[in-house]
């Protein structure tokens, strides 16, 4: 099974994406002037959806940031092949999945499974 990275760091989620022929768009209608709206990875091939448009990496940036965004992604697909695999999840969700149990909290599932 692929594993999955978490990362915040623009340069890493620049350089995945750029990696991949890949480019920061955001869904068309969902955003403001002042707002990009949903963001978006969009790669050649993958995606011919009308209603996204291409925006700058400062725009996605400042969306992703000031939403308090995270992206998951895969270097690697099952085969072994290169994967564009991605999603943006909130930052709280994605440090709570890499936050080690407590000693308690993993001894009481210990516990009730030997019941």
């Amino acid at each position: 099974m692929p594993l999955s990275k978490t990362t915040t760091d623009h340069d890493e989620i620049r350089r995945w994406v750029e990696a991949r022929n890949g480019r920061p768009v955001c869904v068309r209608r969902t955003g403001s002037e002042t707002d990009a709206g949903v963001l978006r990875i969009s790669f050649p091939g993958y995606t011919s959806d009308k209603s996204l448009e291409e925006i700058s990496w400062d725009e996605f940036f400042k969306k992703f940031d000031s939403n308090d965004l995270a992206l998951v992604f895969q270097e690697k697909s099952s085969t072994g092949e290169t994967s564009n695999f991605n999603k943006f999840v909130k930052r709280t969700t994605a440090e709570a999945k890499t936050r080690p149990r407590s000693a308690k909290a993993a001894k009481g599932r210990t516990m009730a499974g030997k019941r």
